[in-house]
């Protein structure tokens, strides 16, 4: 599963967990403004805006699990399995197939804005990429520094939600995952008094009693509600390094371990990456789940109006940094 999340400090940061059993061969993807993309029925848009972001490559085509545009605009996709409904065209829309989503928004809307207005028209479409790579079932998040919303194709149709925490992850559908925020309303960061019982002395026994309660569990939903507490609620300075540093640690608090969500055949479900894009200057930083070291891709150090993809292979092994 995944969780998605926003910061902001003095940049705006957008990024993600990545959480599944086995890896397509992930890599950091940088699409310049003028390598064409060719949508199954909107036709090529051969000039755009660039983007940088995790992407599977295959048939020159890159596949994006999240990407933020050279305007701070972000976009990533989550699992949302039993509730994700895509269907065939549909005249008078923008009928643009699942596995182009972020690539048809992130090429064109420099805002958040621009991306509600480019919504009212899309129909996402039921059409493989090709027949051994079926419809992934996705819900999304897409940000800017002006706010969050979650994009939710069911059966019901198309449904974007305003979403005031920037927390995104898998089931159940959005509404439910903000509701459930209610249960936990008597959170805080902050020592709490006793309301047990009148004239009952109970001892505060150790720091952070204030968040008792706040689920530890590895399912989606209690992420959700994890990550939003600790996303909410988290301080540090303005400085990059600062705010990297805070950004990797808000999703820390969800990362998942192998051998804890045992799977069919002995596989095990674990954060195989985990990205923090600064929006504002186009820089995406990353870990992998055996390289802790933060490694960081600048897309304004490359050529941005040349026609190739500009492709970096995920670092995944360990790297020590000795002292002594």
């Amino acid at each position: 599963m995944c969780t998605a999340a926003t910061y902001q400090t003095k940049d705006f940061y957008f990024g993600r967990t990545l959480d599944y059993e086995f890896s397509y061969g992930d890599e950091i993807t940088i699409t310049p403004r003028n390598y064409p993309f060719h949508f199954r029925e909107q036709g090529t848009i051969a000039s755009h805006y660039a983007l940088i972001g995790m992407a599977f490559v295959t048939d020159n085509c890159p596949l994006y699990y999240d990407a933020v545009n050279e305007k701070g605009l972000g976009m990533a996709g989550l699992n949302f399995v039993g509730n994700a409904v895509y269907r065939g065209k549909t005249a008078g829309k923008d009928n643009v197939a699942q596995f182009e989503f972020i690539s048809w928004i992130l090429c064109q809307c420099a805002s958040l804005a621009e991306a509600r207005a480019l919504l009212e028209r899309i129909n996402l479409l039921d059409t493989p990429f090709r027949a051994d790579l079926p419809v992934a079932q996705l819900h999304w998040l897409i940000s800017d520094q002006s706010g969050s919303i979650t994009v939710e194709s069911v059966k019901d149709g198309l449904k974007i939600y305003d979403n005031p925490v920037g927390v995104l992850t898998n089931n159940p559908p959005f509404e439910g995952q903000m509701f459930a925020l209610n249960n936990y309303r008597h959170l805080s960061t902050r020592a709490t008094e006793s309301h047990f019982a009148p004239g009952l002395e109970l001892v505060q026994y150790s720091r952070g009693l204030g968040a008792l309660g706040l689920p530890g569990d590895l399912s989606s939903q209690s992420r959700f509600i994890r990550a939003a507490f600790v996303k909410m609620n988290s301080v540090s300075g303005e400085g990059e390094a600062e705010s990297v540093s805070q950004f990797f640690h808000i999703l820390n608090a969800v990362d998942q371990q192998r051998g804890l969500c045992e799977l069919e055949g002995g596989k095990y479900e674990i954060t195989i990456y985990t990205s923090c894009c600064n929006a504002s200057r186009g820089i995406y930083y990353y870990t992998t789940y055996d390289n802790h070291q933060i490694t960081g891709v600048d897309m304004h150090r490359e050529n941005l109006d040349t026609a190739e993809l500009i492709r970096y292979p995920a670092i995944k092994k360990e790297q020590f940094r000795m002292q002594n």
